[in-house]
């Protein structure tokens, strides 16, 4: 069976960005703690919402706050720097729309950032019949609430979607969401700890979706 649905991450799966994730990360911390400690400490928990994120180094609701304003400043900045599509993505996405493929995003990253992360990889959100925000008012990945309600959004039954992510939590929370999940390969995470979390497939290539998913026939 050929799935009908296709979900994607966004950061370390659609788009290029470890570098300006790191570079704001740093610059954070260099702001509210004057240096920045390893880069590792931040790797443990990418691909959750900052707000989860920065709780390890803030004390308080407004502390916590205060290093987001800076992070996605600096982030926002940077964007047309620090940031371009994986090889592959923009025809890949053309070629599953022209199968009669369901698209849609899932990610941690709040609507803003999302939105200019499109835009400055030149990728049209209006492939997307869905973008499932951190701003969304449910729990966040690994919950498997957000891929519940991009399905939901979407009209797609669990048994006929895949979720494609680059980190642990993307295949946890596709995973408890019932969907088939795929480990993206090209992302920033060894594929040995992804097959750890025994995800549906592993994927050496974002193209190797059009082998995997077809929709239903045109007419």
């Amino acid at each position: 069976m050929k799935y009908r649905t296709v979900l994607f991450d966004l950061d370390g799966t659609l788009v290029d960005s470890a570098e300006l994730i790191l570079r704001s990360w740093r610059h954070t911390m260099r702001v509210h703690f004057g240096e920045a400690p390893p880069d590792e400490d931040w790797l443990e928990t990418l691909g959750m919402p900052l707000r989860t994120q920065f709780r390890r180094w803030a004390g308080t609701p407004a502390e916590i706050q205060a290093m987001i304003d800076t992070y996605v400043e600096h982030n926002l900045r940077e964007h047309p720097t620090w940031i371009r599509p994986f090889r592959g993505v923009r025809s890949t996405l053309w070629g599953l729309t022209q199968k009669s493929v369901g698209l849609g995003i899932v990610t941690s990253k709040a609507k803003r950032g999302a939105a200019a992360s499109l835009a400055a990889c030149g990728i049209d959100a209006g492939l997307f019949g869905t973008i499932v925000t951190s701003d969304e008012p449910v729990p966040h990945k690994p919950d498997p609430a957000p891929v519940r309600l991009a399905l939901e959004r979407l009209g797609e039954k669990a048994e006929r979607a895949v979720f494609v992510g680059d980190s642990i939590w993307d295949i946890r929370s596709g995973r408890d969401a019932g969907v088939a999940t795929a480990a993206a390969l090209w992302g920033p995470f060894p594929e040995t700890t992804l097959s750890a979390e025994g995800p549906t497939h592993s994927l050496s290539h974002v193209t190797d979706l059009l082998d995997l998913a077809g929709g239903a026939p045109q007419v």
